[in-house]
């Protein structure tokens, strides 16, 4: 390989993948602490010392709940368009840092909270960073490799947050996150500051965006704008549909499980820990299965799976039964299929000039729908008077829309005749996966 800035070729093409993993991946453990710390966080600034809750007033937590995870995903999309601008006018390294940055010190000022509000906001600040992560990250990584080699590095950075997400879950299981002990996880959530100053210090920029950078007229200085019109806004209010659908279906189905089983007598973090076990193997193969079945084929055999597994789950199992864990790990297994699968395509959609940008807006747009989901199913809550499971069964219907929706979108594949590098053809029609 030629050396470049005396490191070679390939040397920078790792540091790359391993900078973008380590920040997706503590971003995954933000994601992990949010709904582990949530509930005994709540029962301690709303109810301290009862230790049997009434009905209403578990109704009142599930509320809170509910809002957690509408700031997350709410915090997320705004950073995801916030900083996609960024990396799009400014670079992808210097997104990806800031983002890291602004993760890690929001959540640990949450060691300071006094109050549910205080919790929410912060929540909301720090998601901005998570959010962030996404776009930058992906679109970095996305240019620094060949496309032979991007299905196996979707699968890779796919799998990252979820490696986040069970190592919070075992830290949380080991150290017990209770009432009385809950702020120390969000002191775990501030050390990838570390990472962030690392990141701005050591990465190297992404070559397409700087030869972008220096073609006449430099970067796109309204990338927002170009794609949510002409031909790319099709492109995007696709993306954006695809993204929503998994996302609904994480926050506002797959999430209530960890409130049910806490709730139940169970071990929450168990529950999470063996979801997230699950969802580091179906992580890592979702770009690989898009690769093999086609990126339309995989996604519709993937919304069956999932919402087949959700039912199954809410229906007719117990937090308390045997087969619950097994359960637990299938759909964790499954269900973030599409989370290596999306890291693949989104980028797929968009040319060079807008890729961070018009990636991220489709992923965290997709929150912002979800934000929508969560904060009825935090209204459920109250009409089924605390029911987690029946709440987590309605909102696994989402799934029917992605079989819909995946039918008219377009496909990407380099085998198709496009390549990341030229960009998505703007007037594309969909094709047969």
């Amino acid at each position: 390989m030629t050396p470049v800035g005396g490191v070679s070729s390939s040397g920078r093409h790792r540091l790359v993948l391993a900078a973008v993993f380590l920040g997706l991946m503590c971003a995954g453990v933000e994601m992990g602490l949010g709904p582990l710390v949530a509930r005994p966080a709540l029962r301690s600034l709303l109810h301290p010392g009862i230790e049997q809750l009434s009905a209403a007033e578990e109704a009142t937590i599930g509320g809170w709940f509910a809002g957690y995870l509408c700031a997350f995903l709410l915090g997320g999309a705004a950073g995801g368009v916030l900083f996609g601008r960024l990396a799009d006018r400014s670079g992808r390294v210097r997104a990806m840092g800031a983002s890291i940055l602004c993760y890690s010190i929001f959540t640990g000022l949450g060691w300071f909270a006094r109050s549910p509000g205080d919790l929410l906001a912060l929540r909301f600040v720090a998601s901005l960073g998570i959010g962030g992560m996404w776009p930058s990250g992906v679109a970095l990584v996305s240019e620094a490799w060949p496309d032979t080699a991007r299905p196996t590095v979707a699968g890779i950075i796919g799998t990252a947050a979820n490696v986040g997400i069970l190592v919070m879950a075992l830290l949380g299981r080991q150290a017990g996150i209770t009432p009385e002990s809950w702020r120390w996880a969000l002191l775990v959530g501030a050390t990838p500051v570390v990472l962030g100053v690392a990141v701005l210090a050591l990465v190297p920029e992404s070559p397409a965006w700087l030869a972008e950078r220096a073609r006449p007229g430099g970067p796109v200085q309204a990338p927002v704008r170009e794609i949510l019109r002409g031909g790319l806004l099709g492109r995007t209010l696709i993306g954006i549909g695809l993204a929503t659908v998994p996302l609904v279906g994480a926050w506002g189905s797959s999430k209530w499980l960890l409130p049910w089983a806490d709730r139940a007598g169970g071990d929450q973090a168990l529950v999470q820990a063996v979801w997230a076990a699950g969802a580091v193997i179906g992580g890592g193969l979702g770009g690989w299965v898009a690769d093999r079945l086609g990126r339309r084929t995989a996604y519709f055999l993937m919304c069956v799976a999932t919402f087949s597994i959700t039912l199954g789950i809410y229906r007719g199992l117990e937090p308390t039964a045997a087969g619950f864990l097994p359960a637990i790990f299938a759909l964790g297994l499954v269900g973030t299929l599409f989370f290596g699968w999306l890291p693949l395509y989104l980028p797929e959609l968009f040319p060079t000039r807008v890729r961070a940008t018009g990636s991220g807006t489709a992923f965290n747009l997709g929150r912002v729908v979800a934000a929508v989901g969560v904060l009825a199913s935090g209204s459920l809550m109250t009409l089924f008077e605390g029911d987690y499971a029946r709440v987590g069964e309605i909102c696994a219907w989402v799934y029917l829309v992605g079989m819909l929706l995946v039918l008219v979108a377009p496909d990407t594949r380099p085998t198709a005749g496009r390549s990341l590098p030229a960009g998505a053809a703007a007037g594309d029609k969909p094709a047969t996966a």
